[in-house]
This record gives C-alpha cells, sequence and structure tokens, in this order.
C-alpha cells in the first residue's frame, strides 16, 4: 500500500467513525417533561434520534411523548424508567453520544412532605447517571439542570418596592443580577437534594474528569409546559385563567424573577454542549438576565390583558425558602458562548397564552371525534 493510500484509507476511517458517533442518539433524562420536550424537538426537527427517558410520573408528560411519537416516528425513541434503576441508564448511556440530565422531583413543597423520596430520586438519580457515564467506554458530555435554589432565599439582599415589585437597593445588583460566586445557601429538603446534586456533577468532572457542566437556572416557560402551583407558575397562572380557576399568590406578590423562554433555554443547552471543553466543571447561572425580569402582580396585569378578564386571586403566607427576589447575572455563560435570551418576557407570555388555547382547542377537538 502506497502512503497516499494509507493516509486516505485512515481519513476515510476517520470520517466514518464521525458519522457514526453523529447518529448515536441524545439521551434526554425526563426527556416527556417540558424542557425535555423541547430540546427533543429541537434535535429531532434538525434529523438527529433522540432517547426519552422518563417514568411518566408527572401527569400530562404522556401527551409530550405521543407528540413527538407522532411528528417523528422512531427516531424519538421512548424508555419508559426510572433513573433509580442503575442497569437501565447504563444501557442508555453507553448508547448516547451526549446526555442532558433534567429527570427530577422538581418541588420545594414535595420535597418537604417526603424529603427521603426527593433524596432518593434528585441525589441518588443523579450518582446513577454520573456512574453511568464513568463505566461508559468513552463517557459522553453531560448538561445537568440544577436551580437558583441553590442560593437560599439571599436574606442579606436588602430591598425596596419600586411599583408592583421589589428590587435590590444595589444598583450592581439591579443592573446585572446574582452571580456564580454568590456563596451556596441549600434551604428546604428539595434546596439540598439539588445543591448535592449539582455539586456531584461538577466534582465528577474535576476527580474523574468527567466532561460536565451545571445550569443553575431560573424560570422557564413556554410551549408543553404543565406547570402546577408548585413548580412551573407562569404556565400554571395561564392555565388557571383560561380555566377560570382561582390563583393562590403565596405572600404578596411583588416578588420578582428573571424569566426565560424556553427556546432561548435550548439554544444555551445546546452551546454548551458545543463549548463543553471550555466549561466543563462549571455552573452557570442561567434565566431571562435583568432584561427580562417580572413580578407575580405584574404577570396578574399581563394576563388581564391577554386573557380579556382580571384573574381570579387571593393571598396566603410566604412559603418556605421562598426568593423575593432573584435574577440571574448570565454574563459568564455569555462571554464562552455568545449567547444572549432573545425573547422578551411580553412576546413570550403571549406565546405560551396562544399555545395553551390552542392545544385546549385541539384536545376538544379529538374528544369530539372520538365520542
Amino acid at each position: 500500500m502506497t502512503r497516499h493510500a494509507a493516509t486516505n484509507g485512515h481519513v476515510q476511517h476517520g470520517k466514518q467513525q464521525a458519522r457514526n458517533e453523529a447518529a448515536r442518539p441524545t439521551l434526554i433524562t425526563g426527556g416527556a417533561g417540558f424542557v425535555g420536550t423541547n430540546l427533543a424537538d429541537r434535535l429531532l426537527a434538525a434529523g438527529q434520534s433522540v432517547m426519552l427517558y422518563d417514568n411518566l410520573a408527572r401527569p400530562g408528560v404522556e401527551r409530550n411523548v405521543r407528540y413527538l411519537r407522532d411528528r417523528y416516528g422512531e427516531r424519538a425513541q421512548f424508555i419508559h424508567a426510572d433513573v433509580r434503576d442503575q442497569d437501565a441508564l447504563q444501557h442508555a448511556v453507553r448508547a448516547a453520544r451526549q446526555v442532558f440530565h433534567f429527570a427530577a422531583q422538581v418541588a420545594v413543597t414535595t420535597s418537604m412532605v417526603d424529603p427521603m423520596n426527593d433524596f432518593a430520586i434528585n441525589v441518588m438519580g443523579t450518582l446513577n447517571v454520573l456512574e453511568a457515564l464513568r463505566a461508559a467506554p468513552t463517557p459522553p458530555p453531560l448538561v445537568f439542570t440544577s436551580t437558583n435554589k441553590v442560593y437560599g432565599s439571599l436574606p442579606d439582599v436588602e430591598l425596596h418596592v419600586n411599583g408592583l415589585r421589589y428590587e435590590p437597593v444595589d444598583a450592581y445588583l439591579r443592573q446585572h443580577g446574582i452571580g456564580e460566586a454568590r456563596p451556596l445557601d441549600f434551604h428546604s429538603p428539595y434546596g439540598c437534594s439539588k445543591g448535592a446534586a449539582d455539586q456531584y456533577v461538577l466534582d465528577y468532572a474535576r476527580t474523574y474528569g468527567l466532561p460536565t457542566a451545571v445550569f443553575r437556572m431560573s424560570c422557564i416557560y413556554g410551549p408543553h409546559q404543565y406547570g402546577n402551583e408548585d413548580q412551573g407558575w407562569v404556565a400554571h397562572c395561564l392555565i388557571s385563567a383560561i380555566e377560570e380557576q382561582p390563583i393562590t399568590i403565596f405572600g404578596d406578590g411583588k416578588q420578582v424573577r428573571d424569566v426565560l423562554f424556553v427556546k432561548d433555554l435550548i439554544d444555551a443547552m445546546l452551546l454548551a454542549q458545543e463549548h463543553m471543553a471550555t466549561i466543563k466543571g462549571r455552573a452557570f447561572n442561567i434565566g431571562g438576565s435583568p432584561a427580562n425580569t417580572i413580578s407575580l402582580l405584574e404577570l396578574m396585569d399581563m394576563i388581564e390583558e391577554l386573557h380579556g378578564t382580571p384573574p381570579q386571586t387571593h393571598f396566603d403566607d410566604w412559603r418556605n425558602g421562598d426568593q423575593r427576589f432573584y435574577v440571574s447575572d448570565t454574563s459568564a455563560f455569555s462571554a464562552i458562548t455568545g449567547w444572549q435570551p432573545r425573547t422578551d418576557v411580553r412576546t413570550g407570555v403571549r406565546a405560551l397564552y396562544d399555545w395553551l388555547v390552542a392545544s385546549r382547542a385541539h384536545e376538544t377537538a379529538v374528544g369530539e371525534v372520538l365520542r
């Protein structure tokens, strides 16, 4: 064999390896959930294959699996399994080219009722994912979704009232938000379990060299979100208004969050995988940033504009560990990847409202046909 032929053969082999790698599916734990469905939809629409790994514990998410399977067929693989099932996880991870770990117990209130179950899912489930990566011949890169709750209730952040919202007295915090240098301060069993998982993901990058990164997320909203009183509050409030159900506001309604439309979150997640060699072992605060903030009372006014009538509301006591103000400083992730949120609050909330109305009309029409 000539030197040219040998070189050419090596190049062809390398190209075939790259094609084989690209053909392997992306694994999404919690893939039937809100964020998982939106990520899967993006990847599948681009011609890729996805493994949706989910135990379907959250009511309504089976509709997301049906939507993806109807739209993309066999490329949307569904694995009905739990992250506490080590064997199922190891099998799925070995087949994956990249992993997004979203499966979790997601509510503070539920964690307070059953902290052992919260720990088993959020800590042991995440450790199972990490061990499956560590056991793989070539560990796939992992993006893990943590939470702003790892910073606690932020009691030292001095606030004042500005109209219908709280805002920091400190001008820097008003302009930039909370950065990753903020000390961790876990509150509630949920905060402890997600915080512990967050730290395990970072340490497995440090100790074992795994390609892992963490998103400490603020409030995400958008299509395919079946929000409830405990989690997914933007969708929950819109659903309640559409169905003419009362909304309970815990506290005074002036608490502020930065909200991020799910399409912008998916952009960030794909960039995280693309830049994994640079960001591995790091945690990033991800949210709408100071440009996309809203208080609960301001959301009520926005819903009235969209729906035509004011939502029914009543007030209850503050909940354990609630943050009166949390806004993400996303500048660290933006500096590396160039990412910026592109969907403003008003546009995003209207898009979610329209999707919720349309999806209800579709379900009603399908029900009438079946009858």
